[in-house]
């Protein structure tokens, strides 16, 4: 089928585009830039150019396809009001492409968070959290899901807390970001918080699988490792970066702190027995080795 791809110059969206080119399906990928339709046509993907912001390109995009994957996000983590605004801009996105698929029986797929359950890994029966900094992704997103009712093939793919390739990328990615500025590799409270990850390239797999096969309405788990100790990854952090490692401020984390202090392990039991799904690349931990000082 040809797919309608949001964000697909980013670190997911690459490697879903490389993912679904290699299994027979075509992409039409929206461009902010001219560096980022250049990257997209490299990579073998029809471009049309936009942003989140303009409703008619996407409009535009949806009608011509077959599907559409969502990956698109300002990630601007600066501040409560640039999350706010990052928040409603994707909402408006959302609704705008949903609207457009109504009664048409294609998929449509976008990206939500797994989420938070106190004292166990969560799984995909869990609800999206609708709470927090970034709690309004999780109403978009219920959002879309009852699109189901209306003849859309509507899921979310949730993504853990780190999504890596190469080192880089999720919140480890801004764990390694804070320390190459601060000289400190940190952690909130006592580390032994877990957070869930999983390999680009494996994450891309899921996506083409919820594509193919997932019914309406559903969530799935692109969780490889169940959860980290973030006071590990900080380990790893200050090894490869020669730096001290050590317990710092909440703060430190900015408009993210709270979510970074939670435990929050997440399963993909579910998604890897009714998908066939099954990741083969690094961990986490083993993917960090490739950090560079």
């Amino acid at each position: 089928m040809q797919v309608f791809i949001t964000g697909g110059s980013g670190l997911i969206g690459s490697a879903v585009i490389a993912e679904l080119l290699g299994n027979g399906h075509t992409v039409l990928a929206l461009a902010r830039s001219d560096s980022s339709a250049a990257a997209l046509e490299t990579a073998g993907a029809e471009t049309i150019r936009g942003d989140l912001t303009d409703l008619a390109t996407l409009r535009a995009g949806a009608a011509r396809t077959d599907g559409v994957i969502h990956l698109a996000f300002a990630n601007d983590f600066s501040s409560p009001a640039a999350v706010a605004a990052a928040v409603a801009e994707e909402s408006a996105a959302l609704a705008t492409l949903g609207e457009e698929l109504i009664g048409s029986d294609r998929p449509f797929l976008t990206v939500s968070g797994t989420p938070w359950v106190p004292g166990r890994a969560s799984t995909e029966a869990d609800p999206s959290s609708t709470d927090g900094p970034v709690g309004g992704r999780g109403v978009s997103v219920n959002a879309v899901l009852d699109l189901a009712s209306r003849g859309v093939r509507s899921a979310a793919v949730r993504l853990p807390r780190t999504v890596h390739n190469n080192g880089t990328g999720g919140f480890a990615g801004l764990l390694t970001g804070i320390a190459r500025r601060t000289g400190v590799a940190g952690y909130p409270g006592d580390g032994a918080q877990r957070w869930p990850a999983v390999h680009a390239l494996d994450a891309a797999v899921l996506f083409r699988l919820v594509l193919e096969k997932a019914p309406g309405g559903t969530a799935w788990h692109a969780v490889a490792d169940e959860g980290d100790a973030v006071r590990d990854m900080a380990a790893v952090i200050g090894r490869r970066l020669g730096i001290a490692v050590e317990a710092v401020p909440e703060e430190t984390f900015g408009p993210l702190g709270p979510i970074f202090a939670t435990d929050q392990p997440s399963s993909s039991t579910h998604t890897r027995q009714t998908l066939g799904w099954q990741p083969i690349h690094p961990s986490l931990l083993e993917d960090l080795e490739n950090i560079q000082p």
